[in-house]
């Protein structure tokens, strides 16, 4: 694992990880457009982790059916999920301790 210091650029960055959204300019559409730049394989490993969560998570269940009865796509909701789980992630890593420093 990395420390949380080694990803300070994409904190500030927009485009992190790659469910970050962008604003098509077409039509009265409220629709996001994904960028599709960034890590794959972070992106890989989020989707994989939603999509057990929307299975077994009771939460994330609950959560997914709150949002279906609003009229939000599967698409929609799991770029939901998505950036949640990042952020989840993103404090889990900081929250640990530097194992550089405690040397």
């Amino acid at each position: 694992m990395t420390t949380p210091n080694a990803y300070a650029h994409r904190r500030r960055s927009p485009n992190s990880p790659a469910s970050a959204p962008s604003r098509p300019s077409s039509g009265k559409t409220d629709r996001h457009r994904l960028n599709r730049g960034g890590h794959r394989q972070l992106n890989s490993a989020l989707y994989r982790g939603v999509i057990v969560r929307m299975r077994f998570h009771q939460p994330t269940i609950d959560y997914v059916a709150r949002r279906t009865s609003e009229g939000k796509t599967k698409k929609e909701i799991i770029r939901c999920l998505k950036r949640f789980l990042a952020r989840e992630i993103y404090q889990m890593v900081k929250a640990r301790p530097d194992p550089a420093k405690a040397a």
